[in-house]
């Protein structure tokens, strides 16, 4: 059957080659292997990807990668190279290589969508399908999934921080790789930020492409006045200048205005900022908006960059800076204070003649400890505030019954318990492939991240502190949190 989102409404560009397939560990390869060889490679199961854990201490994550994961698997294949490399490594049977050489996906996949915010311990990614399919791509959609998700929750806690005010990603020449640089710029715009200095995310995702001059420009001129001058000439309708090469109050700032008034003003324009990038920018910037205002620049916006992150910003507003925007480089792009999004990819159910058979991982670390069974994720809604009241966990087939009284309780303790009432139920994934063919056209970029904004906007402000917030609720229904209780006594089939 012909796919009916064609790969055309993806990006064209792809830093994935055409040996991706292979770009998976090792270990996925020999255990499929092995399930085919042993005549399991045909059993249908369920994977469930989710995390443990949120970044920085953080209340809430930022789901992000999802496009990247659709184009992934709708493109998997393996060459006639890829088969020879494997052939090479003496482990793989011939009829495992002739598998891998007509391969097609046939997988159903589900996925919260890019831009919401989600919890630990919930599926963000369902994968059912036959196991040397759903095991072969673990390691992508952990990949895929893990890298967006952290820089767009890293980004949205900085946007965060600025009360409105303008984050600019500005991290591609420290990321962690060219993909790092590309994706990452395309999840910190999910995020929340307002643009990014790479001019690739730029063109291949639609974001705001945004920069101003670096030390070298100004360096090069005979003087720091030539050199604004000379920006100034070139750019007289976008004209941001770099004021702290030399000394940024008593140089920089002057030669600024003396360029503003000299070329700007005269070309029909007005200053499009000053951006400072050392020292402290507090004092700095309080200084440089007395200098901009007495010298009739009050709409000059003025910049700041340097090492930022969000509780740097938080604290220069709370120092009334002067500052209308940030640019936000390796704090960001690498999430450099917690640079781990911990997510994990787990069997929790195998079928057999024709009922999903829970499986669960137990561990003496109770963390570790997984949910079993084929599920799907809610969200409940207050009707009356339109604030999200907590998550359930349910099993597939059941449905929330929004329209009568519903009673949730804490999984681990379980004597908490809340009867919720006049709330709206809302399943929490999208189905993404049904049967190996792509039911889910990604949504454009923009759309992504107003949505994040607004689902950002129905957590409570507790849940989205920085220290100490709120334990948002994932909770189990009732017949989850039974068939659970019973494996963990010991049936484990």
């Amino acid at each position: 059957m012909d796919n009916p989102i064609p790969n055309s409404s993806l990006p064209h560009f792809s830093l994935l080659t055409p040996h991706s397939s292979l770009l998976t560990d090792f270990y996925e390869l020999t255990m499929t292997n092995g399930f085919l060889r042993e005549g399991r490679g045909d059993t249908v199961v369920c994977f469930d990807m989710f995390f443990r854990r949120v970044p920085d201490g953080g209340g809430m994550a930022i789901m992000a990668g999802v496009e990247q994961l659709i184009a992934y698997l709708q493109n998997l294949r393996f060459s006639a190279e890829d088969i020879a490399f494997l052939r090479e490594k003496r482990l793989f049977a011939e009829d495992f290589l002739a598998y891998l050489s007509d391969f097609r996906f046939t997988c159903d996949v589900w996925a919260i969508p890019e831009g919401t915010p989600v919890f630990p311990h919930e599926p963000v990614v369902t994968v059912r399908g036959p196991v040397i399919q759903a095991q072969f791509i673990e390691t992508m959609v952990l990949l895929s999934i893990n890298h967006q998700s952290l820089i767009a929750t890293k980004a949205n806690r900085m946007v965060r921080a600025a009360d409105g005010r303008d984050i600019i990603e500005f991290g591609a020449r420290r990321a962690q790789g060219y993909d790092g640089a590309l994706y990452g710029a395309r999840a910190a715009y999910i995020g929340g930020v307002a643009g990014s200095s790479c001019t690739l995310a730029a063109r291949e995702f639609g974001i705001p492409v945004m920069g101003t001059m670096a030390h070298s420009w100004v360096q090069l001129f005979d003087s720091e006045y030539a050199a604004f001058a000379a920006y100034a000439r070139q750019y007289p309708d976008s004209c941001t200048l770099l004021v702290d090469t030399y000394n940024t109050l008593s140089s920089g700032v002057p030669n600024a205005i003396r360029v503003f008034n000299e070329v700007v003003v005269p070309a029909g324009f007005r200053p499009a900022g000053i951006r400072i990038d050392s020292g402290d920018i507090t004092y700095l910037s309080l200084r440089a908006r007395r200098q901009l205002d007495a010298a009739g620049f009050p709409d000059c916006p003025i910049i700041a960059s340097n090492s930022l992150d969000e509780y740097i910003i938080r604290d220069m507003i709370s120092q009334k800076a002067a500052v209308d925007s940030f640019g936000v480089g390796e704090r960001l792009i690498t999430a450099a204070s917690d640079p781990v999004f911990g997510g994990v990819y787990k069997l929790a159910a195998v079928e057999a003649d024709g009922v999903m058979v829970p499986r669960i991982k137990i561990s003496e670390n109770v963390a570790k400890i997984t949910n079993p069974c084929f599920k799907k994720p809610w969200r409940l809604f207050d009707r009356d505030t339109g604030k999200a009241i907590a998550d359930v966990i349910t099993l597939h087939d059941e449905v929330i019954d929004d329209s009568a009284p519903y009673v949730i309780f804490d999984p681990d303790h379980i004597w908490k318990r809340k009867t919720v009432e006049n709330f709206t139920a809302v399943p929490l994934q999208k189905q993404l492939f049904d049967r190996g063919t792509c039911v889910y056209p990604p949504p454009p970029l923009s759309e992504i991240r107003d949505y994040c904004a607004r689902q950002v906007g129905t957590m409570w402000d507790e849940v989205l502190r920085f220290e100490n917030p709120h334990k948002y609720y994932v909770d189990l229904s009732q017949k989850l949190w039974d068939e659970k209780q019973r494996l963990l006594s010991g049936n484990y089939k």
